[in-house]
């Protein structure tokens, strides 16, 4: 019914997860042609364009991934539907974003764009397709695109066969391409059908042409949907967790980086996932927790959903800290007080901004007027005014509902983007941290001190700056966790 090697295989999204994804999978399996495919003709033509600085997603190594395989076995394409008639596997790697209206407004995902990619592989398919899900998705999403596939007509000669395998992405925006090429485990749920088993064993046989038979685990379709969302889970709730400690740290005189270095070397604990900041951010963390309180609501376990749900209400806690620590120390106001933002990205090494720290702080100081400078190496001026009118017009129910939203020339009068960092800072009222990328750490402080008004506030939220150091220069320098 289906082929066990693979020689055809179309990606449905070109964004953080499909780009990156299947340029590894293309540059490792040569034998493979890959087409990447996307409603959005911009971004095609970003992933086409000769000047790799280009590329629409921003990830160390993955210039050097899409040059070795453009035009050899990888193409980018709009042509949907041809790409989807002639691949044997399609894999679906679009946004499943939280839903901002209707039925589970805020909590639960919105597959509108998963099921129209059910729709269309059912309508155009002429001969028996794998339907890989890449998107992070709620459990039992393969049931709907499985129901959507089974009514598929065919347009001529017998209806075809598909069979639906669950394959979620488990990578770090900033290390994707080393999570690609040496995955602690590929993960791939399958039906338990003969053709389930089938399609799994064909899914497997790609990955293993580099990725060692051992890290490749199999489960039901249902234990790897859910697998995606518990991992993203557990890890932001460790943040969560440091960060709580954090704000118990500035109130005792403990340093947080020292508590939870002890901790961390408890075997049982483990130390990745204890650094404390100024809060999580990215597509998935924030996103996943609260699909997953959704489904415990919807399977009436209040009890889970609640203890899930307070993982996201300390991170929105430890952002308004933040927040709140900038207005307090600058006297109790920042009103036409000029407050540089370094870095904007929600982590260094990419230019996603999705659910960003940095966003959530400017708009709290923006409410008391503001003047905010951002400077990132990776992230446009464009980018960042949509992020601040896109939380403008969706806060969710629980942040700053009595507070009008700014207008778009409100907005562009008080938030101003700089391509040179200095610029940003020169007579600036306070100095915040907000994404940690290396080269804050090696900027001429002295050369900072002397640009700014005095006194001269520093706030890292991200503690990578040497204290010691900025206290000598003369800075007023507050850190996550540091009483």
């Amino acid at each position: 019914m289906f082929p066990t090697e693979i020689t055809k295989i179309a990606c449905i999204g070109a964004g953080y997860v499909g780009g990156p994804t299947m340029a590894v999978i293309a540059q490792q399996c040569p034998h493979i042609k890959v087409t990447v495919v996307d409603i959005n003709p911009q971004r095609i033509a970003d992933w086409n364009d000769e000047d790799l600085s280009k590329l629409p997603v921003y990830e160390p190594g993955l210039p050097e991934v899409v040059a070795e395989a453009r035009g050899r076995n990888l193409f980018f394409s709009t042509d949907v539907e041809g790409a989807i008639k002639e691949s044997q596997m399609i894999f679906i790697s679009v946004n499943t974003p939280t839903k901002t209206y209707g039925v589970g407004k805020g909590m639960a995902a919105d597959l509108k764009f998963v099921e129209l990619c059910a729709r269309q592989i059912a309508e155009v398919s002429t001969g028996n397709k794998i339907v890989v899900e890449k998107s992070t998705l709620p459990v039992r999403t393969a049931q709907a695109i499985r129901t959507i596939l089974d009514n598929a007509k065919g347009k001529q000669g017998t209806p075809p066969q598909f069979a639906v395998l669950s394959n979620p992405e488990f990578l770090a925006e900033g290390t994707a391409i080393p999570d690609l090429h040496n995955a602690d485990r590929v993960l791939i749920g399958s039906e338990d059908t003969e053709a389930g088993k089938q399609a799994e064993r064909a899914l497997a046989n790609i990955y293993a042409n580099w990725i060692p038979r051992e890290k490749i685990l199999t489960t039901r379709i249902w234990s790897s949907e859910l697998s995606k969302l518990t991992a993203n889970a557990f890890l932001a709730q460790r943040i969560s967790s440091i960060n709580s400690i954090s704000a118990l740290c500035e109130r005792t005189g403990a340093d947080v980086d020292e508590v939870a270095r002890a901790i961390g070397m408890d075997t049982r604990i483990g130390s990745k996932f204890l650094k404390s900041s100024v809060g999580f951010g990215g597509s998935c963390f924030q996103k996943d927790i609260l699909n997953l309180v959704y489904l415990c609501h919807h399977f009436n376990l209040p009890e889970v959903a609640e203890y899930w749900e307070q993982v996201v209400k300390l991170n929105d806690y430890q952002k308004h800290r933040f927040a709140k620590q900038i207005i307090d120390s600058l006297f109790n106001t920042v009103s036409g007080k000029k407050i540089a933002f370094l870095g904007w990205a929600f982590k260094k090494d990419t230019n996603d901004t999705r659910e960003s720290a940095a966003i959530y702080v400017a708009d709290e100081l923006l409410q008391d007027r503001a003047e905010i400078h951002v400077y990132d190496p990776q992230v446009t001026q464009a980018r960042i005014i949509a992020d601040i009118e896109y939380l403008q017009s969706h806060r969710r129910t629980d942040t700053l509902q009595d507070v009008s939203p700014l207008t778009t020339k409100e907005i562009e009068n008080l938030v101003t983007v700089h391509n040179d960092p200095y610029e940003a800072i020169t007579n600036a009222h306070a100095v915040a941290i907000l994404t940690e990328w290396d080269e804050f750490k090696t900027y001429d402080w002295q050369q900072v001190y002397n640009q700014m008004l005095k006194p001269a506030f520093i706030f890292d939220g991200r503690n990578i700056l040497d204290r010691e150091t900025l206290a000598e220069i003369g800075f007023e320098l507050k850190s996550i966790g540091k009483g």
